[in-house]
């Protein structure tokens, strides 16, 4: 893994090397991305689609190509199947609106777990308050993982969508997303997946695991900010209504009546962020280049390190320490508010997220203020980690005294 690529790793803060671990918030972005930007604006900015000079069809290209890039990834040959958002948040946001409109009624149950973000959670409650529908929430056993008994025991025939993360933002916790997909689809239930935290560590094949939906953003995947994709299976996109409407959007309009487009197009209202979509085909490259199970297991190399040192270190209480993880490890320090530790850690070049993660439910269900959590990307080390405990043992010198 070449950190080189990374320009903004050599930054110094506070006279300090960086040592960037916070990647489940934004990953870096390689100069390969940096560059497809620039070459974008400067050689092919015109607006996509139905345009008939050069540089419009040129966009049109690189931003079709980008759709059947972000297909490849994910695993289907159906390019009308990938639709382009503003991230992981609106994705899920669209599906809200599009499936409550079209499947939602009164007294419906729509099912999330315990350990989800803000946006796996607040787009279905407001669902759930238009349809006057129900949300239900999965429990978690002690070790913090997923119950699935109490899972199968939550469903009934009034249960219509299931929305689950597949990798916790908060824990890493690796949920059991493919038995979880066969439970629901054996009572004929919907299934949503939140890659956002799977997409940038964990190969992913929506053919495979058969997930309804999917959706990811671009920032945590080495690519640019604003730009999301969302996965349907095409005869389910089919059935339900756009999400949006204006240009784009439509085949005809008139005042009396007005026809949509065809897929994906009918839920890209407005011009699309054709320049992010080709930089984020270009983080694709780079990370597929690498090669995803390689950084998969470079990655998985790096939580068992860390969490093996912080063991080390008098009252540091890890969280889900027993379970797979990808990324991520959420940990506090005894008797220290986590806010106190990562500032003092940022004042030494470290940068970790601390506070609820956009997880508020599962803070409150560990009864804690906040978490610290340390979120490695390809281009980390083992010698980052060795910074960050180094850096973590003089911050509790300090609070400790």
């Amino acid at each position: 893994m070449n950190s080189s690529d990374f320009p903004i790793l050599k930054e110094k803060i506070y006279n300090s090397d960086l040592v960037y671990l916070d990647n489940a918030a934004t990953t870096q972005k390689p100069q390969v991305v940096i560059d497809a930007i620039s070459y974008a604006y400067s050689h092919f900015n015109a607006n996509v689609h139905r345009g008939v000079h050069h540089l419009s069809q040129l966009a049109t290209k690189h931003h079709e190509n980008a759709r059947k890039k972000v297909g490849d990834f994910l695993g289907t040959d159906n390019p009308s199947e990938i639709i382009f958002t503003k991230g992981t948040t609106d994705s899920i946001n669209l599906l809200a609106f599009s499936l409550g409109e079209e499947f939602i009624k009164t007294g419906d149950e729509i099912v999330v777990s315990a350990l989800e973000h803000h946006s796996n959670i607040v787009p279905w409650q407001m669902l759930c308050k238009r349809k006057q529908a129900r949300l239900k929430v999965i429990p978690l056993k002690t070790d913090l993982s997923i119950d699935i008994d109490a899972f199968k025991s939550l469903l009934t025939e009034k249960t219509k969508i299931v929305s689950i993360a597949h990798v916790s933002n908060v824990l890493g916790i690796i949920n059991p997303i493919e038995e979880i997909i066969r439970i629901a689809h054996s009572r004929g239930i919907l299934v949503c997946v939140d890659a956002a935290q799977s997409a940038p560590h964990l190969p992913i094949n929506v053919k495979s695991i058969d997930c309804d939906f999917l959706a990811f953003s671009a920032h945590k995947i080495y690519g640019p900010t604003g730009v999301g994709v969302l996965y349907g299976k095409q005869e389910l996109l089919s059935k339900i209504p756009p999400y949006q409407g204006g240009g784009e959007m439509i085949s005809h309009v008139s005042f009396d009546h007005t026809t949509y487009n065809e897929l994906p197009y009918k839920f890209e209202a407005g011009t699309p962020d054709f320049i992010g979509s080709f930089a984020l085909a270009k983080a694709l490259d780079y990370l597929q280049e690498i090669g995803v199970e390689k950084v998969k297991n470079h990655e998985a190399e790096l939580i068992d390190y860390a969490q093996a040192e912080l063991k080390k270190i008098e009252g540091v209480i890890i969280y889900a320490l027993s379970l797979p993880k990808a990324g991520v490890i959420s940990f506090n320090i005894k008797d220290q508010h986590p806010y106190d530790v990562g500032m003092l850690l940022d004042q030494q070049g470290v940068a970790v997220r601390t506070g609820h993660h956009c997880a508020e439910p599962l803070i409150d269900l560990l009864c804690v203020p906040g978490t610290i959590r340390l979120s490695v990307a390809l281009y980390n080390s083992k010698e980052d980690i060795d910074k960050f405990v180094s850096a973590l043992k003089k911050a509790l010198l300090l609070l400790r005294k």
